[in-house]
C-alpha cells in the first residue's frame, strides 16, 4: 500500500496524526539540536578552566569566557562570578534563580512532545473506532455480511491502531530522553553553582 492509498483508506483520522508527526518530530530535532549544542563544554573542563583562571587572579577570563559559551551551567557560573565580592547569600540566590531561568529553557516545549506521546494511540483508538462503526453501516447497507462488506471498515481501523502506534511510541522515547537530559543538566548546574559558591568564598 502506497503513501497516498494509506492516507486514502485511514481517513480524516490519519491526516491528524499525520499532522501531530510533523509537529513531534520538528520539536524533538530542535530540542535534541538544542541540548547537543548547549553541552559541547562539559562541567569538569568548565569548572577546571574557571578555577585555574580564578585562582591565578584572572577573573575578567572567566567572565569573558563563560560569556562566550552557550552553556546553562556557564551562566549559572556567570551569574555568581558577577556577584563575586558579595555575601555569599546573595551569590547563592543569584545562581538558583539563573538555574530555574536554565531550567525553563531546558524544558520548553517538550511538554508538546509528551502531549502527542499521550494521544496519539487514543486518537488511533478513535479511527479503529470509526473503522468499526462504517464496517457495521455497510453490513447494515448490504443486509448481508462477508470480508467484501466490512474489509474498507477493518481496514481503516487497523491502519487508524498502527499509525496511531507509529506516531505514539518515538514521541514517548523522545519525551523520557530529554527529561533525563534536563535531569542531567539541573544536576550539572547545582554542582557548579556549589563549585562556585565555594570558590568566591574562600578568595573572598
Amino acid at each position: 500500500m502506497s503513501f497516498w492509498q494509506l492516507l486514502a483508506v485511514g481517513g480524516v483520522t490519519v491526516y491528524v496524526l499525520l499532522m501531530l508527526s510533523i509537529v513531534s518530530l520538528a520539536v524533538i530535532f530542535e530540542r535534541s539540536l538544542f541540548y547537543y549544542t548547549s553541552r559541547k563544554v562539559s562541567r569538569d573542563k568548565l569548572m577546571a578552566y574557571v578555577n585555574d583562571e580564578f585562582k591565578k587572579g584572572n577573573a575578567q577570563k572567566v567572565l569573558d569566557f563563560c560569556r562566550k559559551i552557550d552553556n546553562s551551567c556557564a551562566r549559572v557560573i556567570l551569574t555568581g562570578f558577577m556577584k563575586r565580592g558579595q555575601a555569599p547569600a546573595m551569590i547563592e540566590s543569584t545562581m538558583d534563580r539563573q538555574i530555574t531561568i536554565e531550567t525553563m529553557r531546558l524544558e520548553r516545549r517538550i511538554s508538546i512532545v509528551g502531549t502527542i506521546g499521550s494521544t496519539a494511540v487514543y486518537i488511533g483508538l478513535f479511527g479503529t473506532v470509526l473503522g468499526i462503526i462504517k464496517a457495521f453501516q455497510d453490513i447494515a447497507e448490504k443486509g448481508t455480511g462477508g470480508v467484501g462488506v466490512v474489509i474498507n471498515g477493518i481496514a481503516e481501523a487497523l491502519i487508524c491502531t498502527a499509525v496511531g502506534l507509529c506516531v505514539a511510541v518515538p514521541a514517548v522515547i523522545a519525551y523520557n530522553y530529554f527529561i533525563k537530559k534536563i535531569e542531567d543538566v539541573i544536576k550539572d548546574m547545582e554542582i557548579s553553582a556549589s563549585e562556585t559558591l565555594d570558590l568566591l568564598t574562600v578568595k573572598s
